[in-house]
């Protein structure tokens, strides 16, 4: 079986609910309004589910000019979104940067639904983010590369650990991936792709994925529901500096439009992958 597409999600508020989708144009920084608002605290520094794991079921949707957001027990947010907002400075881990603030509407309404201080903020015109890796790319307000790639196989390989063990299985949507691919047999082949295209995209290996807290979140709660699968990962994919691995971070080399059911070309390889001999 060759290697295609098997999912799409965008995030378009950063620690929030993701947007599955059959089709997505790809821009510079990764999916479209992927990541493109976040919540902030006072002091500009974002919000995520490490802190605040409520954010899961806080479900935003893209509706033309406006962006419209739900949550269980409050009315939904519905804002005409102002990339021209307020400049505030924000930060994302050791990234300082600048956001344009959605108004006081938005910024009360997130304040109650996670009980502090917050606001909400968007990317502002001139946004300009190089991202790290092995190849450099473009970045919104992500934790650090445009997009996170994974494959069924992966799940499946760490699944059966997870099984093994008693537990429950858990669902591709804790790891939280803009990309799904099926079709590979061996577990983490993402891991050894350097480039690949996908329809017309064109995408480049930054580095593996290394994973906080946040795969321990049940998406569809909004709880931690750990210890797996960081307990399990963490006895086959550590990482050299610490951490545990799971799916492969990359950036748009060339961008375009993609699809659930393209076919996944490689065009170059880290090392001869166990699955070579199948076709790409």
């Amino acid at each position: 079986m060759s290697a295609q597409v098997a999912g799409l999600v965008s995030y378009p508020i950063k620690g929030c609910a993701g947007t599955p989708a059959s089709t997505a144009v790809v821009t510079p920084t990764g999916l479209l309004h992927d990541r493109a608002w976040m919540v902030v605290d006072g002091d500009g520094v974002f919000r995520s589910q490490r802190n605040e794991p409520r954010l899961a079921v806080v479900r935003p949707s893209v509706q033309g000019d406006r962006l419209v957001v739900t949550a269980p027990e409050i009315e939904d947010l519905v804002l005409d979104v102002m990339p021209d907002g307020p400049q505030r400075p924000v930060r994302v881990h050791s990234w300082n940067g600048i956001g344009a603030d959605q108004g006081d509407a938005a910024a009360e309404w997130f304040s109650e639904v996670l009980g502090e201080p917050s606001r909400l903020v968007g990317l502002p015109p001139g946004h300009h983010r190089v991202s790290g890796g092995e190849i450099e790319g473009l970045v919104g307000f992500a934790d650090a590369h445009a997009l996170l790639v994974t494959s069924l196989a992966s799940l499946d390989g760490l699944n059966e650990r997870i099984l093994a063990k008693g537990a429950e299985a858990v669902p591709m949507s804790r790891f939280r991936p803009n990309i799904v691919i099926s079709g590979w047999s061996e577990p983490h082949t993402e891991d050894q792709v350097r480039r690949m295209t996908i329809g017309d995209v064109e995408f480049g290996y930054a580095k593996e994925c290394v994973r906080c807290a946040v795969p321990m979140v049940d998406q569809d709660t909004g709880r931690r529901a750990g210890p797996e699968p960081i307990r399990s990962l963490a006895q086959y994919r550590r990482h050299p500096d610490g951490g545990v691995t799971f799916g492969m971070k990359a950036v748009v080399l060339r961008p375009g439009a993609v699809s659930v059911g393209d076919a996944v070309a490689v065009q170059r390889w880290a090392e001869l992958p166990s699955c070579a001999a199948e076709p790409a």
